[in-house]
């Protein structure tokens, strides 16, 4: 037996999401980014965001209440569960399996970037598709998928029977989906070509035996921002992700 409900929370927005959406609306090729994609702190916007999930932590039946938090180490997925008051006293189980995909050369870029400064690659990734397209240096969301299924075993061995949040990113919560549910590649990019994963939303799976597939029970819930009068965001990836 293993996990029975995963809560997956999209960080706050981040001042890399508020850069990446101005620099796109501009037709910049250079997203302003001041750190490290690692160090990137939420916006003012995304620490009300984090604020809301703690009102909504707070209002959860303590027979419903996960008992376990696992958090990205990025730095806008930590103050998200920070600000939040999320997990127990002891803190925090912090796991780099669940960091952000990691985009090598392309970091930084906007999609008129890419094409400008690569456009072999930005070729190559029409040609493949989101799901297999590994830029030099960076993951394809397939290197994403194998880290995942490592943690999810280690979860499973350690959470039998538990509630358990984890605090991540967009396209972590996607691949969670892809894994836990069993889809294959054209439903989940049909799925991430109409659908985003907001900032400060909640996506439940559920499984109450503690095995086998998982059965999604939310998606995307964002009702807890609304009640509080708090912006939600929308900052997603490339909408273009099927082959070509």
């Amino acid at each position: 037996m293993g996990a029975v409900e995963l809560i997956l929370i999209r960080h706050g927005e981040s001042e890399g999401n508020a850069a990446a959406s101005a620099a796109q609306a501009a037709g910049l090729e250079v997203i302003d980014v001041k750190h490290r994609d690692a160090d990137v702190p939420l916006s003012k916007t995304g620490r009300m965001q984090a604020m809301a999930l703690g009102l909504w932590w707070d209002g959860l039946p303590a027979a419903e209440r996960p008992g376990t938090v696992w958090c990205s180490p990025y730095l806008r997925a930590r103050q998200t569960a920070e600000i939040a008051g999320l997990g127990p006293a002891s803190g925090l189980r912090v796991d780099e399996r669940l960091r952000d995909r990691e985009l090598g050369i392309l970091d930084t870029l906007t999609a008129v970037g890419v094409a400008a400064r690569y456009p072999q690659e930005a070729r190559r990734r029409e040609w493949l598709g989101k799901f297999y397209y590994r830029p030099p240096g960076g993951e394809s969301w397939v290197d994403v998928v194998l880290r995942l299924r490592s943690l999810l075993a280690d979860l499973d061995q350690s959470e039998d029977g538990r509630r358990v949040v984890l605090v991540c990113h967009d396209a972590v919560i996607w691949l969670l989906r892809y894994v836990c549910e069993g889809l294959n590649e054209q439903t989940l990019l049909d799925l991430a070509a109409v659908s985003v994963v907001r900032n400060g939303s909640v996506t439940r799976l559920v499984r109450p035996s503690g095995r086998g597939c998982w059965k999604i029970a939310s998606f995307d819930e964002v009702a807890h921002l609304e009640a509080g009068g708090v912006p939600v965001t929308k900052h997603a990836g490339d909408t273009n992700v099927h082959p070509r």
